[in-house]
């Protein structure tokens, strides 16, 4: 039973464990919530929107929102995973925002997606087929984390003799290691230590491959972010080795887990595994039903740049406000039947990729891919076995998913 004074707190035991009967409580009883860790939390789909899309809010002074979660004294761009986070564009305003999204957008474009899918239906039945001759059963590991990674670098243009699997394990990591800045809480001392060396490697990398391209062009995405831009417009060495990680990342967190929660979804709910079995034509009506139901990103943080309100709630100039996306999917006023798991396609899409100025660059991207992996796994694998029992959740609160997912693929 959730108390009438409940008080938000994202690494509550309970909540990582199920958010979503906390998520109903503070829609229903306190929609614009003011936590005692000194932000504000929105719940109902309307105020989410509101504050993803108007320009009233952005991201603000970084370093004070970081000091949050820390203290007045810490030295948060001296934290190399911190810089990092504070040059990615998502977490900037404009004008800065606009001219780096606009020149990343630019290189990772529609068209560039589309012409992919072969390649990425490819990569996806390769994946599948090895993943099942192998020994280790852990889908998270094994596939969902190895698949948007193989995607990206492909489009990043990285040849054989650039990467290997080992390697492949090691940017995984180092991401994995990395992404705990995004979250709404301070780091350890030795994990913020483990993020920042992750991160040295991380920039190391990719600037070695930028400057590679530069040298020696070639037809990949890499290049195209290179050639972005003409003269001052281009974007600086700093600018592409930041963006390219976060899109790397994005690709590994969202996408892989986006895969991992659908994978559990259709093992835990054998009608609508059932449906799409008979219909494969519904895989993206099922992705985007795997996107509102459970959100891999569950919230994203926006900050009032001047005096707001939100439902007629006054937020001050300065104050951050947390949008929980997944509750605001899950919100009964625009989705029907909202607790339910449904494949069948919705007319109102979830705000899992955000909006406004904001909205994910490689949203098209994510989308494909858990459309082609949807349709590579029914197609070639439809007795596919989830073990619902062994799954473990992860104990994070930003990026929901599974540490760990058994699952055995039988070929139709």
């Amino acid at each position: 039973m959730i108390g009438t004074e409940y008080n938000f707190d994202p690494m509550c035991p309970d909540l990582l464990r199920d958010p979503y009967p906390y998520f109903s409580h503070l829609r229903e009883h306190d929609p614009i919530h003011r936590s005692d860790l000194g932000f504000w939390v929105v719940t109902r789909y309307a105020d989410n929107r509101h504050v993803l899309t108007d320009k009233g809010f952005g991201q603000g002074d970084f370093v004070r929102n970081i000091r949050l979660f820390y203290d007045d004294d810490f030295d948060v761009l001296a934290q190399s995973s911190y810089a990092w986070l504070s040059r990615v564009f998502v977490m900037q305003d404009p004008p800065q925002h606009t001219r780096v999204r606009n020149l990343v957008a630019s290189a990772l474009s529609l068209k560039r997606i589309r012409e992919m899918e072969p390649r990425i239906r490819e990569l996806a039945k390769a994946q599948l087929i090895r993943f099942s001759e192998g020994s280790d059963s852990n889908f998270i590991t094994r596939f969902a984390y190895l698949f948007p990674t193989l995607v990206m670098c492909d489009m990043l243009g990285l040849e054989e003799d650039e990467f290997s699997e080992e390697l492949l394990l090691q940017l995984n990591q180092a991401v994995a290691d990395t992404f705990p800045v995004f979250e709404t809480r301070a780091l350890a001392q030795e994990e913020l230590a483990l993020a920042n060396r992750q991160m040295d490697f991380l920039t190391d990398f990719f600037d070695e491959l930028f400057e590679r391209r530069r040298k020696s062009p070639k037809d990949d995405l890499t290049t195209a972010m290179v050639q972005a831009g003409e003269g001052e417009d281009a974007l600086t060495q700093e600018e592409l080795t930041t963006s390219v990680i976060g899109l790397f990342g994005a690709g590994f967190e969202t996408t892989a887990h986006m895969i991992g929660n659908g994978m559990y979804l259709l093992g835990s709910h054998e009608d609508q595994r059932n449906k799409l079995a008979a219909d494969h034509s519904l895989a993206e009506a099922a992705t985007e039903e795997i996107l509102r139901y459970e959100s891999s990103l569950q919230a994203t943080y926006r900050t009032a740049l001047s005096p707001q309100a939100i439902a007629g709630v006054e937020i001050p100039e300065g104050d951050r406000v947390l949008t929980i996306v997944a509750a605001a999917n899950r919100d009964a006023a625009v989705f029907d039947r909202p607790e339910m798991f449904d494949i069948s396609p919705r007319e109102q899409k979830p705000l899992t990729f955000g909006g406004g100025i904001h909205y994910c660059v490689g949203a098209a991207l994510a989308r494909l891919e858990g459309k082609v992996f949807l349709e590579e796994l029914f197609t070639h694998f439809p007795d596919f076995v989830v073990d619902i029992n062994g799954a473990e959740q992860r104990q994070a609160f930003l990026f929901r998913g599974f540490s760990s997912l058994p699952v055995s693929l039988h070929s139709g």
